[in-house]
């Protein structure tokens, strides 16, 4: 699996955000949050825009695979990126 560095501040890498976003107690939605989560902080903000794509399209994830019976896809509704409900399955 390849890993791409998405914060070369503090070396962070795609794997960490999504880690960040599946194992958190309280599910990061920014980019503070998730660096909050990883024990670092912001340096240039350069990656906050990635991160924050990246924490969408792990929410995203998860709320198709569990077809909205997961916290996630209340989050995303709550954060308004996405609609609380997944399309069902073919």
């Amino acid at each position: 699996m390849r890993f791409m560095i998405v914060c070369s501040c503090n070396v962070l890498s795609d794997h960490d955000v999504r880690h960040a976003v599946n194992t958190a107690d309280d599910a990061p939605r920014n980019a503070k949050q998730i660096y909050d989560c990883l024990g670092c902080s912001a340096e240039c903000g350069r990656c906050a825009r990635t991160i924050k794509t990246i924490i969408n399209e792990a929410y995203r994830e998860c709320a198709l695979a569990c077809q909205a019976g997961c916290p996630h896809s209340q989050i995303m509704d709550d954060a308004g990126d996405e609609p609380k409900v997944a399309p069902a399955a073919p």
